[in-house]
């Protein structure tokens, strides 16, 4: 094992941070994970890089002397990929899992129209690897979920409803509607926590205030595994409307009330790509004159 470009990333933030619960937020990690994370670079170069006591967490002789080294390490390869891609007229986008089925197709059409030239690299990713992705240069725009951190660029390019999903015999589903509150004796599939905070954060926040906490009873990563358990039986979950053209059978969507998602284009500011303005111009036309949602 090598050491990564996520190392020395983690290793920043513990050290501009001084504390391990502090960075982790900022990461948007489990603060466990970050500290094996961070464990594991100490191995990997061989000495202790943090001092861990009562009063905080301070860096060794070792870890002052490796900060600047880290942050050169990080700087100079944002460099190397800005130059390369101002010769070579690239542009590589990640996509959302749960928004590539019907996101993908329309704006990779758009781009290599309108760019016959540049070289193109998708990526159907997870929400934490695409926020990461964007962050360290490695994706210039992201077309997702609003992620919900206060560094990254947002535009809304689609807004729509969602919805409960519930298996076809479900005594919900042949309503027109339903309202968050009248789930509450209701199991629910959700995804896993440590998936994304911010937005499980935000989960918490709108079951509290329809009145209850949700009986989760099974966790599982990826909208095609929800709707699974959802057509099993498991239970009820909720996505945006246009999931619905991952799963065809054995799953009914019912609007929830008053709720709506978006799915926005991402980008880290100051990314140096010439494309990158051309490419959100080229979003906002799609979203003005495209249901992008009829794609999936």
């Amino acid at each position: 094992m090598a050491v990564e470009l996520r190392h020395l990333r983690y290793f920043v933030a513990v050290a501009e941070q001084e504390s391990f619960g502090r960075a982790a937020q900022r990461l948007h990690l489990a603060q466990q994970s970050l500290s094996q994370q961070i464990a594991a670079l100490e191995r990997l170069v061989g000495v202790r890089l943090f001092d861990r006591d009562s009063r905080g967490t301070r860096l060794t002789p070792a870890g002052s002397a490796f900060l600047p080294l880290a942050r050169d390490v990080l700087a100079r390869l944002e460099t190397a990929i800005s130059a390369v891609r101002r010769v070579a007229g690239t542009l590589d986008l990640a996509f959302l899992e749960s928004t590539a089925n019907y996101m993908l197709p329309p704006v990779v059409r758009a781009v290599r129209e309108r760019f016959p030239d540049a070289r193109l690299t998708t990526h159907d990713v997870a929400i934490a690897e695409l926020v990461a992705g964007l962050r360290e240069g490695r994706y210039d725009a992201a077309f997702t979920r609003p992620p919900q951190v206060p560094d990254l660029a947002t535009r809304v390019l689609v807004t729509e409803p969602v919805c409960i999903a519930v298996a076809e015999e479900h005594p919900l589903a042949g309503r027109a509607s339903v309202r968050l509150a009248e789930l509450a004796d209701e199991s629910w599939v959700l995804t896993p926590r440590d998936s994304w905070p911010p937005w499980h954060e935000k989960y918490d926040r709108d079951f509290a205030a329809a009145g209850f906490t949700p009986r989760v009873v099974q966790r599982a990563a990826g909208v095609p595994n929800l709707l699974g358990l959802v057509a099993a039986g498991v239970g009820v979950t909720w996505l945006a409307r246009s999931a619905r053209s991952i799963r065809r059978g054995g799953v009914v969507f019912v609007p929830l009330e008053g709720e709506v998602a978006e799915t926005v284009v991402a980008w880290l500011p100051g990314r140096e790509n010439p494309l990158l303005g051309d490419l959100l111009e080229l979003a906002g036309e799609l979203a003005r004159t495209v249901d992008l949602t009829s794609w999936g």
